[in-house]
């Protein structure tokens, strides 16, 4: 049997088989790769900035396609109603290309617009609540670029002011907001500044993202591909059996041979 399997004939098939399921396998490997990739969110346009009136309403839910859009925001910062979002991180690159898990305060500062309302800006991240450049507000008319976000989800008021200092909340929602400023309107969302505003560190904030579609056509070319690395094992198990019982027959039934 050894020698059979060792036949130049056999050894030509074994190579071809081992050729033909690596390449099988490796072309199911990369479909399989291509519908990973295919579901995974991808970069939108981005578009120019925009005057954040435009994109944030008032007493309305903000457009899925506002979301990350870059705006303007121009107006008055209100430094006395300013706010700390406790628990936040800057979730910016540190040093050595990791992602910061520090956990400190997105300093939160309204602007007074135009028309009377007000629009919450993230104008930075300090470590310590205590950090001067927190409290160092930028006097006198602003026109702050940032990207616009959604209210963040809340539970009820008493939960999140549960152990928080005055001057603290634990999320941005516009509701709350609007309890907190009372007797002002407060359009909804929040501006992440880009740039950070003085010494303040940058709160990141990403472009818009759209999630990729799914391409399961390629799930399904990558199992054909193993299918048919298992076919091509069929057929070799199929023809090494087939040699080798030939040759069997052979040296049991010389006869056979000389008859031929």
């Amino acid at each position: 049997m050894l020698k059979t399997l060792l036949s130049p004939r056999l050894l030509g098939l074994h190579l071809l088989t081992i050729g033909v399921v690596i390449a099988f396998i490796m072309l199911g490997r990369w479909q399989l790769g291509v519908f990973e990739d295919s579901g995974r969110p991808v970069m939108t346009t981005d578009p120019a900035p925009v005057p954040v009136t435009e994109l944030a309403p008032l007493g309305a839910q903000m457009q899925g396609t506002a979301v990350a859009r870059k705006v303007t925001v121009e107006g008055v910062y209100e430094a006395g109603r300013q706010l700390l979002v406790a628990d936040r991180r800057p979730d910016v690159d540190a040093p050595g290309g990791k992602v910061s898990r520090d956990h400190g305060y997105w300093v939160l500062t309204p602007i007074r617009l135009d028309d009377g309302t007000l629009m919450p800006v993230v104008r930075g991240w300090v470590a310590d609540a205590a950090d001067p450049a927190a409290t160092a507000v930028p006097a006198g008319r602003m026109s702050v670029p940032g990207r616009l976000r959604p209210q963040q989800g809340s539970d009820t008021v008493q939960r999140r002011q549960e152990g928080l200092p005055p001057g603290q909340v634990q999320t941005v929602a516009t509701g709350e907001l609007v309890n907190l400023w009372q007797g002002e309107r407060v359009r909804n969302g929040y501006v992440v500044a880009e740039p950070p505003s003085g010494a303040l560190t940058q709160v990141a904030s990403p472009p818009p993202m759209a999630g990729g579609e799914v391409t399961w056509r390629n799930l399904a070319y990558a199992a054909n591909w193993w299918i048919f690395a298992g076919f091509a094992v069929f057929m070799w198990f199929h023809f090494v059996r087939d040699a080798v019982r030939a040759d069997r027959d052979r040296e049991e039934s010389p006869e056979m041979v000389l008859e031929g």
